[in-house]
């Protein structure tokens, strides 16, 4: 369609309380391996993927060992954490304000393709999303562009006929290289400073927020 528009949404720290379990997790995952790493260091780059987040916290491991930790990661959180994940407070409400109001409702998602499932009955709304994506399908996680590249395919919408919503500064970022603008949201436990120095064109608090504000937000439009 001529006129079709996409929100392109992230997942974890956005639509669901997930960043302090991946944060725990990734510790965990390093502390197995033989690395004592702070857990503000990985606060700080939630959002990333592994094939990111790795390489920033321990510059000299090789490629093989980054994928064993990554993979080390992802067991933890599956297997300890995700159960606890619960849904940001009218998360799901927020998702049928946007469907509503005549957007395709997309999750730009790098977790695996399990855990977006999951994520979507957790939040009641699989009968709005069009499409998501995960981490399967792309080379590189964000900041990187890949993952809005994908959805914008997987939508057939135009990037100036769409809006990303995310909690970090590499959500922004992504999207902006694809041509993208982004709606932040402090869920996540990102200042308001970082994210605006990564170019948000908007700030909430939390999808509560956003949906309380809704008409004076950039998906009023």
């Amino acid at each position: 369609m001529a006129d079709a528009r996409a929100a392109l949404f992230d997942v974890d720290g956005t639509l669901v309380d997930s960043n302090e379990f991946h944060v725990r997790a990734w510790v965990e995952a390093f502390a197995d391996h033989g690395h004592a790493v702070a857990p503000e260091r990985v606060a700080g780059l939630i959002g990333m993927g592994g094939d990111k987040l790795v390489p920033e916290v321990l510059p000299d491991v090789g490629e093989d060992e980054a994928q064993t930790l990554s993979d080390a990661h992802d067991a933890i959180f599956k297997d300890r954490y995700l159960a606890q994940v619960r849904p940001f407070p009218r998360a799901h409400d927020l998702m049928g304000r946007v469907h509503s109001a005549g957007w395709q409702v997309v999750l730009a998602s790098s977790a695996s393709e399990a855990e977006v499932d999951h994520y979507i009955d957790l939040l009641d709304i699989r009968d709005w999303v069009v499409t998501r994506t995960s981490s399967s399908e792309v080379e590189e996680s964000k900041p990187s562009p890949d993952i809005f590249a994908a959805a914008l395919k997987k939508a057939g919408v135009a990037a100036d006929a769409s809006l990303a919503i995310g909690d970090a500064p590499y959500d922004a970022e992504g999207a902006k290289r694809s041509g993208v603008a982004t709606i932040g949201l402090l869920s996540g436990g990102y200042e308001a400073q970082v994210l605006r120095d990564a170019g948000v064109v908007a700030l909430f608090d939390d999808a509560a927020d956003l949906l309380a504000r809704f008409d004076e937000s950039p998906l009023a439009r």
